[in-house]
């Protein structure tokens, strides 16, 4: 068996990139912009527009990550199995990416709300006019908390990815293997 991954390293890297990368930047580019529209009834709007687009390419990026994700493991189960650094980062980057297809999804589900009542009119694409309807109001509050979160947590991921990267080095595998000598 080979002991190069560089498909499914690439994939998960990629991948993550590429959800990471897109939320920062619609949080920070794309509803930054909504909010210079002139009529307040196309801000929202125009935000539900350029997610719209963005999803199928955010979608396929975080299945690029997941296949990825889950071919590296398949990969490196040895290593998993005789390494608790590796298995621990494993495991805890598993659960975030989760974490991270949640948050993704919700968010999702919230803009299609702002989008339901983006005719209300807004200040921003997460900031709601103070005439705005209830459900309005909280689906921008909410959504302004998941456009954050998003790009938080697939960072830690891309850190955690960083940390796994180092305990294959060398050193960390034959500092391993020295502790699991018996008497140490």
């Amino acid at each position: 068996m080979s002991e190069k991954n560089t498909a499914a390293r690439s994939a998960h890297d990629l991948g993550l990139a590429a959800w990471f990368g897109g939320s920062l930047m619609g949080a920070i580019g794309l509803n930054g912009a909504c909010a210079e529209a002139k009529d307040p009834a196309e801000r929202a709007k125009l935000a539900a527009y350029g997610w719209a687009k963005w999803t199928p390419v955010n979608t396929a990026a975080i299945g690029v990550h997941a296949l990825g994700g889950l071919g590296l493991i398949g990969a490196n189960k040895a290593r998993l199995s005789a390494q608790p650094g590796a298995r621990a980062n494993t495991v805890s980057k598993a659960a975030l990416t989760v974490a991270a297809m949640g948050l993704t999804a919700y968010s999702g589900y919230l803009g299609r709300q702002v989008d339901k009542h983006g005719h209300e009119g807004a200040v921003g694409a997460t900031e709601p006019q103070g005439n705005a309807s209830e459900a309005l109001a909280k689906a921008q509050k909410q959504l302004k908390i998941t456009q954050w979160a998003i790009p938080a947590v697939t960072g830690v991921l891309v850190v955690m990815g960083a940390a796994q990267g180092e305990q294959q080095r060398p050193q960390s595998l034959v500092r391993n293997q020295l502790d699991r000598l018996p008497g140490r």
